[in-house]
């Protein structure tokens, strides 16, 4: 093409809806006599056809005109013509021809008129309007669109999919169909049948069992990738499969290749463009091997919408997203809980960006100082409470066990307490697996509050509901691992785990919070649940060694583990424990309606006896007695056991 067509073009693409709309109107009158040939054949020429299209054409133009507008043939380019505009012309010409035969019958009742023209008319609009519009889009992609023609496809970043998908059809074609930073080379999928099939001209090579034989085809064909996409989106079961995703993690690694995934595919700003589909990291919580469970939302729903709510520790990870997901249903109010200033704070912006029309107020708090939480309470009139405050670092509450029971312990108390006198609905307690069994004091005292709670919900006086929920890790929390990792990584490492074979449960914050409020409105409804005291244990799948959370980690920023960043082992700390586990050995184990949520029966402890050893633990942490500490929670605390911070407590007695 010439650069002076070029300009013409140009200058009549500012009238393109009306040349447009010419353009349908010619196909309109040519149409009809078309149809007419095709059924009659040289008979058209005969007196009484000539006079039937001498009215039907004009009259067909003119009903033609309203329902192609109509049906909004108009309003799209002819560039990026698609389904959706075929399908806008399917809809005009039927509406044109079921409009225009009526109109027809006025005239002259369709005397003399082939019944099956209307038919053979409506292919031949459909087609020539079609054909002419995807034309016209290959004519503009091959000649017109200067952006794409004198785009160099040698600068493109060669790539190889994985997942033989709707993500790896729409990526393919964007990259095709404009500027793009990079060229499709190869699709890798582990399904046999899409073997050897093409997307829009790119070969499915294998699965990942050819993963080195596809690198080396396509390196002979000068046609080496630089980056592995992972394309299919959520809701497969392939995508929450861990095993996949670490097996397809190695593959990258071992072929240098930097590995992202598409985001989904409604956030795709602009499907013609592919410069807007912006790669995304691979990220930690992919590689858990375990499906993202589904909020109950009506049960939920009836125990928080139009409610009364309150939430201690709201400044921490777990409380802070309590308070977000708790806002999108609705309570009547929100009271956010915490002796952390700057936590408080953050909560509280965070929720007035969010915030809708629920009211909300903060307290500064500590749950150890039961006269204060009677006067939240008694402002307050909370309906339901969520208690997520507790000293959570297994290290530092064995440094400082005291602290852990006054907290954990001392504190759930407090809190348990003030609901049954204020009346409040239910109590949702937040448990730890370090409760199962426990070697440390922070579990021991996690513990002890679950009896707690347990013991009020079996007494018969007390009107108020506790249930408490168990679970694991929990990933960006302030006692996990990976933000840990992610600061040594910033620093350039080493990476510190402290031994190779020690595993741990993980799953998200939001799922986490999301099956804690399926399983508190499950356990507070009497219909649905009949037992008393009840601990939910949250599904954690299978527990993860932290040697490997910390490999994915660095092959994930692009780094080689051992190589780049080294891996440092620095021994077992103070009360840890290998592996964790989500129930004790004496505790039976009950299955829920719910997916993801088990009911664990513990033998209770008498609650005289359990009144008793609260009131000597909360006497023997004023005083910092650690001897005593440790002597009372081995016998309060069935299966305690913490030989190292016995003797390091009589130690620091001598």
């Amino acid at each position: 093409m010439t650069k002076m067509a070029q300009n013409i073009f140009k200058r009549l693409w500012f009238r393109r809806a009306g040349i447009a709309f010419v353009h349908d109107m010619l196909a309109a009158i040519v149409s009809l006599p078309i149809a007419f040939y095709l059924r009659v054949g040289n008979d058209i020429l005969d007196p009484k056809y000539l006079d039937i299209l001498m009215v039907a054409t004009p009259i067909y133009a003119g009903v033609a005109a309203i329902s192609f507008w109509a049906c909004g043939l108009y309003r799209g380019l002819w560039r990026y013509a698609s389904i959706k505009d075929m399908n806008n012309i399917l809809k005009g010409s039927l509406l044109s021809i079921i409009a225009y035969l009526p109109v027809f019958f006025i005239f002259n009742r369709l005397e003399g008129f082939p019944r099956t023209v209307p038919i053979i008319q409506l292919m031949i609009v459909v087609a020539i309007l079609g054909g002419s519009r995807t034309l016209y889009r290959m004519i503009w992609r091959r000649y017109f669109s200067d952006e794409f023609y004198a785009h160099d496809k040698k600068n493109r970043i060669p790539v190889l999919l994985y997942g033989a998908g709707d993500g790896a059809e729409l990526f393919i074609r964007a990259s095709q169909k404009g500027p793009s930073n990079y060229e499709v080379v190869g699709i890798i999928d582990d399904r046999r049948l899409n073997k050897g099939r093409t997307i829009h001209g790119v070969k499915v090579l294998g699965g990942t069992k050819d993963f080195d034989k596809v690198i080396e085809k396509l390196s002979r064909k000068e046609k080496m990738p630089q980056r592995l996409i992972f394309t299919l989106q959520e809701g497969r079961k392939d995508t929450t499969d861990g095993t996949l995703m670490r097996k397809i993690t190695e593959c990258a690694e071992a072929n240098g290749l930097t590995l992202s995934r598409l985001p989904r595919l409604e956030n795709f700003r602009k499907i013609d463009d592919a410069k807007t589909i912006e790669l995304q990291p691979i990220a930690i919580e992919d590689l858990l091997g375990r499906p993202q469970k589904v909020l109950n939302k009506q049960q939920v729903e009836q125990m928080l919408t139009n409610k009364r709510i309150l939430i201690t520790g709201a400044g921490g990870s777990i409380g802070s997203e309590l308070c977000r997901q708790i806002m999108s249903f609705k309570p009547d109010s929100l009271m956010l809980l915490d002796n952390g200033e700057h936590n408080l704070y953050q909560i509280k912006m965070s929720l007035n960006e969010q915030n809708g029309n629920t009211s909300f107020d903060v307290a500064l708090c500590d749950i150890r100082d039961r006269d204060r939480l009677a006067q939240i309470f008694d402002r307050y009139h909370p309906e339901v409470v969520f208690h997520a405050a507790a000293y959570k670092h297994v290290p530092m509450i064995e440094s400082n066990p005291a602290e852990g029971v006054l907290t954990n312990a001392i504190g759930t108390r407090n809190v348990a307490d003030a609901c049954k006198v204020a009346g409040v609905e239910a109590m949702i307690q937040i448990s730890t697996d370090k409760a199962v069994n426990p070697t440390n004091v922070m579990g021991a005292t996690k513990k002890l509050a679950e009896y707690y709670c347990q013991s009020l919900d079996l007494d018969p006086q007390c009107k108020t509901r506790y249930a408490t929920v168990r679970f694991g890790n929990v990933l960006g929390s302030s006692g996990s691992v990976v933000p840990l990792f992610e600061r040594q990584l910033k620093s350039g490492g080493p990476l510190t785990v402290t031994d190779p074979n020690i595993e741990r449960f993980f799953m998200t914050i939001p799922e986490a919070v999301g099956l804690v409020l399926s399983a508190s409105a499950y356990g507070i409804n009497p219909k649905t649940n009949k037992d008393d005291g009840p601990i939910f244990v949250l599904d954690m799948g299978e527990p993860i060694k932290i040697d490997e959370v910390a490999r994915q980690m660095i092959r994930l920023a692009g780094y080689v583990p051992d190589q780049d960043i080294k891996i440092v082992y620095t021994g077992l700390r103070p009360g840890e424990k290998m592996y964790e586990e989500l129930f004790n050995t004496g505790e039976s184990i009950k299955p829920t309606e719910l997916e993801g949520i088990q009911i664990a029966e513990p033998d209770p402890i008498e609650r005289q006896v359990l009144i008793k050893a609260i009131k000597d633990l909360e006497a023997a942490a004023r005083i910092n007695d650690e001897a005593w500490i440790m002597r009372l929670l081995r016998q309060y605390v069935p299966g305690y056991t913490n030989e190292a911070a016995d003797f390091k407590a009589v130690a620091g007695k001598k």
